[in-house]
């Protein structure tokens, strides 16, 4: 069995809280044995999977695979054509690592998502700017850190894609068991 979910800001990617007083996906209603596939850290939101399938988690997350992910990054400031470029050319240090290219764009208008519940600050004097980022790897906090390391720190991070499946047709807390051609979807590049 595979799960869209489209998970919500401030939900935690695992089924019993850290702290007394958080959502986990334990709030959702999941059949029973299934598991995250992959993370999406608790101030992130978007497409997440989970199955019950052995295997399936270092199918889909190895980079030797090559998967993409699919990223909606509002960010701090208006980032520069040189920034973007480092970030398409990958090698941007991150604890140690340095990140592998992907593709990364700076968006011409805002993206039409939901509002986010709460509202991401907002502050008169400083722009934002939304980039679009596909990436074949996911470390931890790996899109926040690597704008950050450009100079464009992320306020706001949606996973939109995986492989060629959108969580488009998911409002912020729905999932729906995928059938065999949404399944295809994900393993397309």
């Amino acid at each position: 069995m595979v799960i869209a979910f489209h998970k919500p800001y401030g939900v935690l990617c695992q089924f019993t809280p850290d702290l007394p007083g958080q959502r986990t996906l334990a709030d959702f209603g999941f059949p029973s044995g299934v598991y995250p596939v992959g993370r999406l850290d608790m101030d992130s939101e978007g497409l997440l999977l989970l199955s019950d399938e052995p295997g399936f988690n270092n199918r889909l997350l190895d980079p030797k695979t090559a998967h993409p992910r699919t990223y909606l990054a509002q960010v701090e400031g208006t980032p520069t054509p040189e920034a973007v470029a480092k970030l398409k050319h990958g090698g941007v240090l991150i604890q140690g690592y340095r990140t592998r290219p992907c593709q990364a764009r700076l968006l011409d208008a805002e993206p039409e998502v939901a509002p986010r519940d709460p509202p991401v600050r907002f502050r008169r004097a400083i722009p934002t700017a939304w980039l679009e980022l596909q990436l074949i790897e996911g470390k931890n906090r790996q899109v926040r850190r690597m704008t950050a390391a450009v100079g464009f720190p992320t306020l706001r991070l949606i996973r939109v894609e995986i492989g060629r499946l959108d969580a488009a047709s998911l409002a912020q807390g729905e999932w729906l068991e995928l059938g065999p051609a949404e399944i295809r979807r994900i393993w397309q590049k």
